[in-house]
């Protein structure tokens, strides 16, 4: 057989093996389940942790002890950063859900303030009598919800703030070589490596609900890093030749480093509210910025700046909130 015929013999074979390859991917017909094909992949939910979770956690209880309310309103993203392929932001939206996230892991008693929009909708329904009284011991045809005074809990602190920093490339570092022999067939190599660093900046504030003075104020970046490493290698081999090359690249999530900084702030400020003593719920951040300790010391996560700055005045202990009482029908006995 000729090498002609032999090449054309091969290209169907190879056709024919990828679609049995193919085959087994996929079927035209569903299986038992209901599916084409199975999904790759089976990695478990796992809880979205960040460095300060565990001290929000050790703050629960301090909070125990004094209960305050704080709401959360709008954390918006104003770095006007977008896509370049107009697909959204580059930055998260749900930078409020994440603050709620960090004030539920401290154990804080939040009241919703951020979608009101069912609860609206409630006592829209409620106030035209359409809404059944499920609550009451001996529900009767007829009975609707009533809406009572007081009986939404006000807040004592709500946080806003905004996402104002995203920077770029703050410094990037790369180094690439490639060597071989100097002959036409001989072996040649290549290797290349890089790092670049970026930043993420968040602008948050904790407002007194009832004045609207303005109790603190906090500004955090953090540094983003990513890096990407390839190699490769070019050789003959008889008649033939083999071009091979692998890659790596990693970078820091974003969204992350987002949830890092609002999770640090957020420690920060219920510190200063509960007025939790200095050194507690404290983790090693291995950080030398810190002018208040010298260069190299570790500083308590919870309040970097707790000691040379009072806390926000917090308001007493509220009462509970008074529950409708229903009294039951007199029932009289024939005698």
């Amino acid at each position: 057989m000729t090498r002609r015929a032999r090449k054309h013999l091969l290209k169907p074979l190879v056709l024919m093996l990828a679609a049995v390859a193919l085959e087994g991917c996929i079927s035209p017909t569903p299986d038992s389940v209901g599916r084409y094909t199975s999904p790759i992949g089976g990695a478990p939910v796992i809880s979205n942790e960040t460095p300060y979770s565990a001290a929000l956690r050790c703050m629960g209880g301090f909070v125990r002890q004094r209960p305050v309310r704080i709401a959360v309103g709008q954390i918006a993203d104003y770095t006007g950063k977008a896509e370049a392929d107009g697909s959204g932001r580059k930055v998260t939206a749900g930078a409020a859900l994440m603050a709620m996230s960090a004030l539920n892991k401290a154990g804080v008693h939040m009241v919703e303030r951020f979608d009101t929009s069912v609860a609206e909708m409630e006592l829209k329904y409620a106030n035209n009598k359409l809404i059944g009284d499920d609550q009451h011991p001996n529900p009767q045809a007829g009975d609707f919800r009533k809406i009572l005074s007081g009986s939404i809990p006000g807040s004592d602190y709500y946080i806003v703030g905004g996402i104002t920093e995203l920077n770029f490339n703050i410094r990037s570092e790369n180094a690439n070589g490639n060597g071989g022999g100097t002959a036409t067939n001989a072996t040649t190599g290549t290797a290349s490596g890089s790092m670049y660093v970026m930043n993420v900046g968040l602008d948050m504030r904790l407002v007194n609900t009832n004045t609207l003075e303005v109790a603190d104020v906090i500004s955090y970046q953090k540094q983003i890093i990513g890096r990407q490493v390839s190699a490769g290698v070019f050789d003959f081999l008889g008649t033939n030749f083999f071009d091979i090359s692998v890659g790596e690249s990693a970078l820091e999530p974003i969204q992350l480093a987002v949830r890092s900084v609002i999770e640090r702030a957020t420690l920060e400020m219920i510190t200063r509210i509960y007025r939790a003593p200095g050194g507690s719920c404290s983790i090693p951040l291995g950080t030398n910025e810190d002018p208040l300790r010298g260069a190299g010391e570790y500083y308590p996560a919870q309040v970097a700046y707790a000691a040379p700055y009072p806390a926000p005045y917090a308001p007493a202990p509220y009462a509970p909130v008074p529950q409708p009482v229903y009294y039951a029908q007199p029932h009289f006995q024939a005698t």
